[in-house]
């Protein structure tokens, strides 16, 4: 069992955790290249979901004479589309995280400017907000809906 998996380290879109150096300087070519490899990954897999939906959605279409059934197929749909959206939203977010990598701009606080830090990144790799201006940011919208 490779080290990573004892640990309780999954990989995201199939993509080993990034294992630092010591010494070595963040957000190098090597780690660029790691996190651009995650997205591409991620993006590529939510796009296969959408193109299952569409699929699963014209082969499973059918008018159901019982309005039960109807009302079933229309409600799993509309669940359908409504994940698919939010995957949509998070495609355009990994996109936008990826131009930051080819702007040589990711893995830094858009708020403060400082370092996300590897591990934050391997969990959340379209953060933007380090989890100091993250948590501000939550306690204030939730000040905001409170």
């Amino acid at each position: 069992m490779p080290k990573n998996k004892a640990l309780g380290i999954l990989a995201l879109a199939g993509v080993e955790p990034y294992v630092e150096k010591p010494n070595e300087e963040y957000m190098n070519d090597e780690q660029l290249e790691h996190f651009k490899k995650i997205l591409e990954a991620w993006r590529d897999q939510l796009r296969e979901e959408v193109d299952r939906t569409v699929t699963h959605m014209q082969d499973e279409a059918a008018n159901f004479p019982d309005p039960v059934d109807r009302a079933a197929q229309e409600e799993e749909f509309s669940l359908e589309l409504r994940t698919r959206d939010r995957e949509r939203k998070l495609i355009k977010k990994i996109e936008k995280t990826l131009q930051l990598i080819e702007e040589d701009e990711f893995g830094f606080c858009k708020s403060c400017g400082i370092e996300i830090g590897i591990r934050r990144l391997e969990a959340r790799p379209t953060a933007d907000l380090c989890i100091e201006c993250k948590t501000l940011q939550e306690i204030k919208e939730r000040q905001l809906a409170g």
